[in-house]
């Protein structure tokens, strides 16, 4: 079993979570200040260090490579650069930490997606040398089109530009303007030196101009929730449990994972797309009857009616059931190599329900050099964000995104392979949807 010289905090002593990812242009430094970040709060196990210090001497490194610590895959640590996304388990004596590690490249940005959609907090990373690029400005997108609420601006390599804080401010003006354009409600600015250390987890002291906190000190206070019971509350069907058994002949339970909210017994309920109500009379948790349950735990929810429900079904409070349609209009970063093109039948899978639908229309793409919409793009290619009008076969209950992250989003994946196409926020966005005229679609999928 592994042992450390300093014991990693104990995660029990934190009572806090923090979900976070970091995200940046090619060699801005992710992978090395989420190794500072391990290394100089104890995080990391003495063989890990070991192991590390091994890859850097035989790469002629004197130092050891802190950036090793994520970059975990043959290929990353070979080409010195981030493909897949990295999670780690840290915590501290304030917080417990989830933090994931994204690509910079723009062939990966979809990773970027996968990493920041369960985030409460982003930190883009900007080379003080280079300033805000093109890739700064897509994961500013993603960030705020995934509704991250809070943004970190951590200006890295700050020693290769003598600490001046002339560069960082003009760096940090330019990227809070172009992110408060986004809707991005919270943006904090941090110089750093990930290679040095400098305001990662320790105050620089070559940047006395700066007083503000270190990226650990933010990490460890910034304010977050996740009190999804405050949430509509919305029950996704997974799978239906009839045992049949001498012991168990009527039992009919419908299992699954709580997205948001809280589900009590002799509360009415709304089946969706249905339409149809009943009545909880039990709630199954770990073996157990109980009262109540909240998200996100797994429970067995029996009604006192039997009604035909199935996988793909929603339970919702009577009185707070969101609206069924067949329209969807949504913003979608295409994460897939081909593109995604009008009149396309694709699948759309919400929580645990997948219909066949068609594309209706793409009636814009997002520029992101101004935030211009580009109207009626036709097509959306690998890493493109825009807006989507789609039909599906049988009606959907989603809420809007800005409501609820959890049941605001879907897939859309291609029927032919399974290839995901693309990650979609349902409702509006920063991107502002348009009056969209129906297509007929040719091969027969015309809802």
């Amino acid at each position: 079993m592994s042992t450390s010289t300093e014991q990693p905090a104990d995660l029990s002593a934190a009572t806090t979570l923090l979900r976070f990812a970091t995200a940046g242009s090619v060699d801005d430094g992710k992978s090395t200040l989420v190794g500072r970040l391990l290394h100089d709060s104890k995080s990391v196990l003495a063989d890990q260090l070991e192991a590390v210090e091994h890859a850097s001497r035989s790469r002629g490194q004197e130092a050891p490579d802190l950036a090793l610590l994520t970059d975990g895959l043959r290929a990353e640590r070979e080409q010195g650069i981030t493909i897949d996304v990295a999670y780690r388990y840290f915590a501290t004596a304030r917080r417990r930490f989830i933090l994931a590690d994204t690509p910079g490249h723009v062939q990966y940005t979809r990773n970027m997606v996968t990493g920041a959609s369960t985030a409460e907090l982003a930190v883009v990373l900007v080379d003080a040398r280079n300033g805000v690029v093109e890739q700064t400005r897509r994961h500013a997108a993603v960030a705020a089109l995934l509704r991250v609420p809070h943004v970190v601006l951590a200006v890295n390599k700050m020693d290769l530009v003598d600490y001046a804080e002339p560069v960082f401010a003009a760096i940090a003006e330019e990227f809070t303007t172009y992110a408060k354009e986004l809707g991005v409600p919270e943006i904090t600015a941090i110089p750093i030196s990930a290679l040095a250390g400098d305001n990662v987890v320790e105050p620089s002291a070559n940047m006395d101009w700066y007083g503000g906190p270190t990226v650990l000190e933010h990490l460890e206070t910034v304010p977050v929730s996740h009190d999804l019971t405050a949430c509509h509350a919305r029950f996704p069907v997974q799978y239906v449990i009839r045992p049949q058994t001498a012991e168990h002949p009527d039992y009919r339970g419908y299992a699954g994972q709580i997205a948001a909210g809280a589900f009590r017994v002799g509360e009415e309920v709304t089946v969706l797309p249905s339409g149809k109500t009943s009545t909880i009379t039990a709630i199954d948790a770990l073996g157990e009857a109980v009262d109540i349950a909240w998200a996100p735990q797994s429970v067995t929810i029996r009604l006192a009616d039997d009604i035909d429900i199935s996988r793909g079904d929603l339970l919702a409070p009577a009185g707070d059931a969101p609206a069924t349609s067949q329209d969807v209009e949504a913003t979608v970063c295409h994460v897939a190599d081909r593109p995604l093109a009008v009149g396309q039948r694709v699948l759309l899978k919400h929580t645990t329900r997948t219909v066949k639908a068609i594309v209706k229309d793409i009636p814009s793409r997002l520029t992101l050099d101004d935030l211009s919409q580009h109207p009626a793009p036709g097509q959306l290619v690998a890493n493109d964000i825009g807006r989507v009008v789609v039909r599906t076969a049988e009606p959907l209950a989603l809420d809007a995104y800005a409501d609820s992250r959890r049941t605001g989003s879907f897939l859309l994946i291609d029927p032919a392979d399974g290839t995901t196409l693309a990650a979609g926020m349902a409702g509006e966005s920063f991107a502002t949807a348009k009056a969209v005229a129906a297509t007929e679609d040719e091969e027969g999928w015309d809802f």
